[in-house]
């Protein structure tokens, strides 16, 4: 299917429509997980709802870099269909979009998804190519607030809050992560116009493995995810974050644990 570079693709909305569904069965399966205790509703609406939004949550932040790369001077993310939140143009469907949700199903962190690929000699400034980075983890953050606040000031079915409150938990999570000064990562992308020539050199020696590396510590050495978890916590109840509901969405998430 072929998608115009300014409309917003069909696979995005249909993203949004398993997240939508998702919702839609952790409000009907909520009477029932509290009248029997548990209900695979409630538990089926909460997995689709997290993980149909944290897809839609990869496209938007991708989206973030590529509209900023576009208002800076990068007219080539236009014609790259990076503009058109199609999951599928952010490089491998595989590495972008299947081994983030398999990451974050199995061990609960949000790892960094999909890419795009700027031009940054067409950006404008240096202080450009810093928020063109900044852009993506920013979206995140956002994402985490407008959801936080959706809980806290929207009266809704406690499904349906524990539901959002796992998505906006994850959405700060991955803020954390991708922000970190790694090469390779959003965080180190955001410093990086500002380095030394010789600075800039290294770190692109290591850019290939560096979020490798980073991916291994999390995954094998005991107490590096929880810390993630915990820093998460700490950040999500600073912006008004109700920490048990989302710890509640992680079990539902989570359910075979």
């Amino acid at each position: 299917m072929r998608v115009e570079p300014h409309r917003v693709s069909p696979w995005f909305l249909l993203l949004l429509a398993i997240t939508a569904a998702g919702a839609v069965l952790a409000v009907i399966g909520t009477p029932y997980a509290l009248a029997e205790g548990s209900s695979v509703l409630l538990t089926t609406g909460i997995v689709l709802l997290v993980l149909g939004g944290w897809a839609v949550s990869l496209c938007l932040h991708e989206f973030g870099h590529a509209f900023t790369a576009y208002r800076a001077g990068d007219y080539s993310v236009r014609a790259s269909g990076y503009l058109t939140l199609d999951i599928r143009r952010y490089t491998d469907i595989g590495l972008s979009f299947v081994l983030p949700i398999v990451i974050l199903l199995v061990g609960g962190i949000p790892l960094p998804g999909g890419a795009v690929l700027i031009n940054h000699a067409a950006i404008r400034s240096r202080a450009a190519q810093s928020l063109v980075s900044l852009a993506g983890p920013a979206t995140n953050l956002v994402l985490g607030g407008l959801l936080t606040a959706a809980v806290a000031f929207v009266s809704m079915p406690i499904g349906l809050a524990v539901g959002l409150a796992c998505l906006a938990f994850i959405q700060v999570i991955a803020f954390v992560l991708n922000i970190l000064p790694v090469p390779g990562l959003d965080g180190f992308g955001v410093i990086e116009p500002f380095l030394s020539y010789s600075a800039r050199r290294t770190a692109a020696r290591v850019r290939p493995w560096a979020p490798l590396v980073l991916l291994l510590l999390i995954i094998a050495v005991p107490g590096v995810s929880s810390l993630f978890l915990r820093v998460g916590a700490v950040v999500y109840g600073a912006v008004g974050g109700d920490v048990s509901l989302a710890f509640a969405g992680y079990s539902e998430l989570l359910f075979w644990r």
